[in-house]
């Protein structure tokens, strides 16, 4: 596809629409808007075009703004709740200090599109101009309702320090690289982290890639509000009717909503079992100071369950050492006393829980800094002063399948 073949020929530069769907309501809340190129063959994407850096802005610009006006031309017929979600480039945006954009949103107002159905997915992948700037046009264009939304989260975290400065409205996470099987757990406690990021600055998570079903139900339990890709709907020239998969999303999420539900109902009972078993070890040593031996007492009962026990103060100072299952064998880990975890999240949250429910919590999963495996931990009130902390190894949360 050759660019000057595009450029005398902006007839054939067409709008193709991807429908994006809400969690919320299971129908089409808005559709991204696409650049096609439609040739003998079909419709190619415009893609490649926009991103040849050896292609003059100013033309790509010419063929950007094509694309947008025809779309909103289309879209005029459209529900006037249904969102627009329009890609630029922030070199390409910032050439006449975004004015151009601008003026084109404005003149649709006037036919019926508000500014504040307006999505701007913002790229700055090759933006080498001020970011102060930019911000500052962002920030103008939000004084029309315009949202902002930053695109590719899952696969590159390059702009992550931006996000404080932009406050975008919408973070779109990228779901394509959860398909290999390369990708360790590490990767999908990223995207997590990323859903309690979007949570803490009041944005909406947009999934989209989504090829396949898990990768629909790990954005439902990660806080995606709204999916895109292709198991949903292909790009299309034309709209769709936005409750068409409304039955089929309904049935999924049901069950979605039930698997969650089952696993976190096992999760409570392997808790209870916890409760239980260091209940009944303490109640046989009726009175028992904080000591070696103790943890050694409850090392011998739970050998096939922990790999490490502590005891902290209810402001995280360790009373103990740590006790450490190396090769089958239980060690003493003086150094580790007096240690202060406090620093750790939820943690202090979790000893008023201890202390006012007066039970047991058992833990997320996580990596240990030390071993780098997945663990949980389970957290016990000894009084109100005093927490036993008891890490489980992989190997039991493995067996009890439940767990992972």
């Amino acid at each position: 596809m050759d660019a000057l073949d595009i450029l005398t020929d902006l007839e054939n530069v067409i709008p193709y629409f991807q429908p994006i769907f809400s969690a919320d309501e299971q129908r089409v809340i808005g559709y991204e808007i696409l650049g096609r190129y439609r040739t003998a063959s079909g419709a190619a994407s415009l893609g490649p075009f926009f991103l040849d850096r050896q292609i003059p802005d100013e033309y790509r610009l010419e063929v950007d703004n094509t694309v947008l006006e025809k779309a909103l031309r289309k879209a005029a017929c459209l529900d006037s709740d249904v969102l627009l979600f329009v890609n630029r480039d922030a070199e390409l945006l910032m050439l006449d200090g975004g004015e151009e954009f601008l003026q084109l949103l404005l003149r649709f107002q006037e036919k019926g599109i508000a500014v504040n159905r307006i999505v701007l997915e913002i790229s700055e992948r090759n933006y080498e101009g001020n970011p102060e700037h930019l911000d500052h046009l962002l920030n103008y264009y939000r004084t029309y309702g315009m949202k902002i939304a930053i695109d590719k989260m899952g696969n590159d975290s390059s702009h992550l320090d931006r996000i404080g400065q932009l406050s975008p409205d919408i973070l779109k996470v990228d779901l394509q690289a959860l398909r290999s099987t390369a990708i360790g757990p590490s990767y999908q406690d990223i995207l997590y982290s990323l859903s309690m990021l979007a949570r803490k600055i009041g944005a909406t998570l947009l999934f989209e890639n989504i090829e396949m079903v898990y990768q629909l139900q790990f954005a439902w339990r990660n806080g995606g509000r709204y999916y895109q890709g292709f198991y949903l709907h292909n790009p299309h020239e034309d709209f769709v009717n936005r409750d068409f998969l409304k039955e089929r999303l309904k049935k999924e999420f049901h069950e979605f909503i039930v698997s969650e539900k089952k696993k976190l109902e096992r999760l409570f009972f392997a808790s209870e079992k916890l409760q239980s078993m260091v209940q009944e070890i303490l109640a046989k040593r009726r009175k028992y100071d904080v000591n070696d031996e103790l943890l050694f007492t409850l090392a011998n009962h739970l050998d096939q369950i922990a790999f490490r026990m502590y005891v902290c103060d209810e402001d995280g100072f360790q009373q103990s050492a740590n006790i450490l299952k190396i090769n089958n064998q239980w060690i003493i880990q003086k150094e580790y006393l007096q240690k202060n975890w406090s620093w750790r999240p939820y943690f202090l949250e979790n000893i008023m829980r201890m202390r006012n429910e007066k039970k047991g919590i058992l833990s997320d999963l996580y990596s240990d800094i030390e071993t780098g495996d997945t663990i949980r931990t389970f957290s016990y009130p000894l009084n109100t002063k005093e927490f036993l902390f008891i890490d489980l190894s992989y190997e039991y949360l493995y067996e009890q399948d439940d767990l992972l």
